[in-house]
């Protein structure tokens, strides 16, 4: 039985609609070519059964029909040099040329004819003006030239006969049309990070009902579903492990490429592969909810915004057509003044040259196809850009300000430590205090509860439990009576610590939480508790201080843990114990300083900040209101990621501005050559069919430029 396609993760009212990359606000149901700058519009939803390009295959037929046609044709018009056929020359010949030639540009270029009338129509003068005006008149005026020969004068002579330039328009628009085939094929490259992440999904998942396994296709996966997941499978949705422990590789989603180990409570993601071992999941999140479903959105929508940067190359596109036809006119007139004979004849291919060599496609496509490139680049490494400007923004940032609590830290907290009075020893201390904490519901009472049973502590029962508020627990414990919490909790029972507290403020300044213990009314000893720091966040520092970013750290702990990550970390300036809502003005504090301030957090509290920043940051384990407020998510929560979005940032960005200066100066350049400027010191004309080579290969130069994104090292 043969396996079904995955179908590929959309929404359905994006279904069937394309768009153009240089003009995404243009969106229709059906291919096509863009109204503004004539190009083939792309599907808005990438597939993942490598479908065939229509356009290509419209332009391929095309292309191919015009090889066929226009060898012979050149081989024709290429007697001259060679001594059998210099003499030949029959009356029937230029016939023969008009035959071969018309199928060619008639029916191989009529697709630059329409998107040039349209181009006219619509007043959106662009690449396909230029090539259907340079085509036409060096057709129509051989056309004419066959037809009625008596009616050029003889500065259109040469040795008494007209020439045509049959082979000149069939040779332009074959070329063009090779340049269409390299570039549809080269653009349908920048979509392969999507396409990449779309055949990661699974085909079908193993249902586990009444204790029955079967097959079924994913689309039939439901919320709540249990899922057998075997050794090597992928994970076909995601979900909790409820049964079982193995390893996962989760590198195609977070870009790292140690397997992670997973546990029963352990959230796994769709699209992952396991390992070893054979675990029984829960299905939380299926179709379009999928973290790689949400992954391929959040792409697909960032490739079709613009970075502010391109707001230069479209305002000298919108002019470009129209100063190139106006130097064609002006070259035309200046030979056909001035020119050597036959002058109107040069005059005419000059124009046609100046028209053909001139491409606004090349700096139209300079930053979008960058920009497409380099978002699903940023997508395999766990890189994630809300849309182009963020791009763009991560390569200025200068300060980045973090927060502390599952940016730096893991965000939860873990039992470090427990020092016992004298009179009792670490493990008593530890099961009272753990006994005691065993009903709370504080976050701090699991840590201990959790690091007990980790440390072979069972906690025991605890009776008469009172929660006293902003101090700590109380209770009796086998008949003992336990306090446990902050040094006031012990000054209200009148309990002597006797030396503990300097011992405490030594555990604080390492970064911990410390809880003062007494049993009987005698005190028992500390616990100290912390927030474990990320075992990449120390590298992940220490790179930004490479780049020369300035890190800050902002947190509502107090300021003596505070201090004690960031002299751990090397973090340059700490700002603790701040409420959530003045987040955000020490965000615009450090921006009216003049800095550029990238801002990274993963909470509730975190939002108004991160939308304050230049540019924010989410951590992929956080909330799904920080990663709105974010242009930025990073899909492991991992620091390194900033450094990586930095990097793409940097390389993008060089990577567009080598597009741009590339077409400025390839135009600069080609159109005074092409008008004739070398003839006079040099001699040198540029042929209309050289000129048409090197403009149909500009617009693939730009596009291969792009594609070396893909490679780079981030």
């Amino acid at each position: 039985m043969a396996t079904p396609e995955p179908e590929p993760l959309k929404k359905p009212e994006e279904s069937a609609i394309y768009t153009c990359p240089m003009h995404p606000e243009i969106i229709r149901d059906a291919p096509g070519a863009c109204p503004i700058c004539g190009m083939a519009l792309e599907p808005r939803t990438v597939s993942a059964r490598g479908e065939e390009n229509p356009e290509l295959l419209y332009m391929s037929r095309r292309f191919w029909a015009g090889v066929v046609l226009t060898v012979p044709l050149v081989i024709i018009t290429m007697r001259a040099y060679f001594p059998v056929t210099r003499n030949f020359n029959p009356a029937w010949l230029k016939w023969a040329e008009l035959a071969i030639a018309s199928p060619v540009v008639l029916w191989g270029g009529w697709p630059f004819f329409v998107r040039g009338w349209k181009s006219v129509v619509n007043w959106s003068p662009n690449m396909f003006t230029l090539i259907g005006l340079g085509v036409a008149v060096s057709y129509v005026y051989s056309l004419i030239a066959t037809l009625f020969p008596g009616i050029f004068p003889a500065a259109f002579r040469t040795g008494g006969n007209v020439n045509t330039y049959f082979e000149a328009a069939a040779v332009i628009t074959t070329l063009v049309l090779l340049g269409q085939v390299l570039e549809l094929r080269a653009r349908s490259k920048t979509g392969a990070a999507i396409k990449a992440l779309l055949g990661l999904a699974p085909k079908t998942a193993r249902r586990v009902t009444d204790g029955k396994e079967e097959d079924v296709p994913l689309g039939n996966v439901n919320r709540g579903d249990l899922l057998r997941v075997r050794p090597g499978e992928k994970i076909p949705v995601d979900g909790v492990i409820e049964q079982g422990a193995s390893s996962v590789d989760e590198s195609m989603i977070t870009g790292e490429p140690i397997p992670v180990e997973k546990k029963p409570g352990g959230r796994v993601i769709g699209a992952t592969i396991n390992g070893t071992g054979t675990f029984l999941m829960r299905a939380e999140k299926v179709g379009a909810e999928t973290l790689l479903a949400q992954i391929v959105g959040m792409v697909a929508e960032a490739q079709r915004s613009r970075a502010p940067i391109q707001k230069l190359a479209d305002t000298v596109s919108g002019y470009f057509v129209q100063i190139v036809v106006s130097i064609a006119i002006i070259t035309f007139i200046v030979w056909a003044l001035i020119g050597p004979q036959p002058r109107m004849a040069l005059a005419l291919l000059n124009a046609v040259a100046v028209l053909m060599i001139a491409c606004p496609c090349a700096l139209g496509l300079a930053t979008p196809v960058s920009i497409m490139v380099a978002t699903g680049k940023g997508a395999t490494a766990g890189v994630l850009f809300k849309n182009a400007e963020a791009i763009e923004i991560m390569k200025k940032i200068d300060t980045l300000v973090v927060d502390k609590t599952g940016t730096l830290t893991e965000g939860k907290p873990k039992l470090i430590e427990a020092a016992a009075a004298k009179g009792f020893d670490e493990e008593t201390a530890l099961y009272y205090a753990a006994s005691v904490e065993k009903d709370s519901e504080h976050p701090l009472a699991a840590a201990i509860v959790n690091g007990a049973s980790e440390r072979g502590v069972l906690p025991g029962a605890a009776a008469s439990f009172n929660s006293v508020a902003g101090k700590g627990v109380e209770g009796v414990v086998d008949g003992h009576t336990v306090l446990l919490g902050n040094m006031a909790l012990m000054q209200d029972h009148g309990i002597n610590m006797d030396g503990l507290p300097q011992r405490a403020e030594m555990m604080r300044k390492a970064g911990e939480t410390v809880m003062f213990a007494s049993i009987d009314g005698k005190a028992a000893g500390l616990i100290g508790v912390a927030d474990p720091i990320k075992e990449t966040a120390k590298n992940a520092i220490d790179e930004l201080h490479r780049q020369g970013i300035r890190v800050a750290m902002l947190t509502g702990d107090n300021l003596a843990t505070a201090e004690a990550v960031a002299f751990k970390l090397g973090i340059d300036e700490v700002i603790a114990e701040v409420l959530p809502n003045q987040k955000a003005d020490v965000v615009k504090k450090f921006q009216t300083e003049g800095r550029t301030v990238a801002m990274a957090g993963d909470g509730i509290n975190d939002a108004p900040a991160l939308a304050q920043a230049h540019v924010g940051i989410a951590m992929g384990t956080g909330t799904d209101v920080a990663m709105e407020s974010a242009g930025v998510t990073l899909v492991k929560g991992d620091l390194r990621g900033i450094v990586r979005a930095i990097r793409l940032s940097r390389a993008a960005m060089r990577n567009i501005k080598q597009n741009l200066f590339f077409a400025f100066v390839y135009n600069s350049i080609g159109v005074p050559i092409a008008a004739g400027i070398l003839y006079p010191f040099a001699g040198i004309l540029l042929s209309p069919v050289i000129a048409a080579a090197a403009m149909s290969f500009s617009s693939v130069s730009v596009i291969g430029n792009a594609l070396r994104l893909r490679g780079a090292r981030i």
